[in-house]
């Protein structure tokens, strides 16, 4: 909040060069208006390292992951969802620092992958729920990463269903367009393996990128952040060319230190990757996925659920075995 003058004004004068690179809903730079990224003072990491001080783990976890900036996931579980986005926005603008947040309730949530489905009761019960999430950040700058997967993961899904979809993520754009001002929200693009960038480039326009800030890769998988700048890159020339503009990505690098095994739910061998910062050959390279939370029961989590916090696998990554 202390930069946020300057930052405007900034971002007033620089506003056409910015419409000309590359079209956003905000001049505002919510980078510009923090001194850094908000380390969440509940992830599972934290928790975990908290209650266990003795374990010989701890000191590794605490020091490579607990402390490293990080997403937090809100969904279902997080209560009143306006409330709940207010308090942590609030409590990162109380350290003059930038949170990263991911909405994560969408109706039919993971309806073909099944690891993680659930969401929303029906579309209008989404719209309230993400209405409410947008007006408990307010004016205060975030990072929002909108709904990971769910314009990838249509293999299951009937066209009047993808419509569906398209048209809550696209009423989600216009919530944080007209009630967080100082908001990022990037649409979430999936991964280099999963869709063409073609054809991620149409679902992305579909769904209402030209009015979004930009997209996001990578989340909870384990790609090369060099695989996902290629592929970004790809996705951007694809809008270029059928749509005449490209957007800014940022890709989750969390646990892709040790690249992809070609496995996505709890692979063996996975390590961290680069901590969240700005650059990187993407806008952002961000922790979004929280290393050592399980992907499900499948892999090194066999017996899990997910979300579930293991600190085996967590003090495992740190090293790469």
């Amino acid at each position: 909040m202390r930069r946020r003058l300057r930052a405007l004004v900034a971002a007033f004068f620089a506003l056409p060069l910015a419409l000309a690179v590359a079209p956003s809903a905000h001049a505002a730079d919510p980078t510009t208006m923090t001194s850094g990224f908000y380390v969440d003072p509940g992830s599972s990491p934290k928790r975990w390292v908290a209650a266990n001080p003795g374990d010989g783990r701890a000191p590794a976890i605490n020091a490579s992951i607990a402390n490293t900036p990080m997403a937090h996931w809100f969904g279902s579980w997080s209560g009143t969802i306006g409330t709940a986005t207010g308090a942590y926005v609030g409590a990162a603008d109380n350290q003059d620092k930038l949170p990263l947040l991911v909405a994560y309730n969408i109706y039919n949530r993971d309806s073909c992958g099944g690891q993680s489905s659930g969401g929303a009761s029906s579309p209008s019960a989404y719209a309230t729920w993400i209405a409410q999430f947008a007006g408990g950040i307010a004016g205060r700058p975030a990072i929002v990463l909108l709904e990971p997967d769910s314009l990838a993961d249509y293999g299951c899904l009937t066209q009047t269903q993808i419509n569906e979809r398209q048209g809550m993520i696209t009423g989600a754009v216009t919530q944080f367009n007209r009630q967080a001002p100082n908001t990022w929200v990037y649409l979430d693009a999936g991964n280099p393996n999963w869709v063409s960038p073609a054809t991620m480039a149409q679902r992305l326009n579909d769904a209402g990128l030209r009015q979004a800030h930009g997209f996001s890769l990578n989340i909870s998988n384990y790609y090369t952040t060099a695989e996902n700048i290629a592929y970004g890159n790809a996705v951007n020339s694809a809008l270029s060319t059928r749509y005449g503009y490209t957007k800014p990505f940022v890709v989750d690098t969390s646990r892709n230190g040790n690249g992809s095994n070609g496995q996505w739910c709890n692979p063996s061998g996975r390590r961290i990757g680069t901590p969240t910062q700005k650059g990187g050959g993407a806008e952002m390279l961000l922790w979004i996925k929280t290393p050592g939370e399980s992907d499900g029961n499948c892999g090194v989590g066999a017996g899990s659920s997910a979300g579930q916090f293991l600190p085996e696998v967590a003090y495992k990554m740190i090293y790469g075995y």
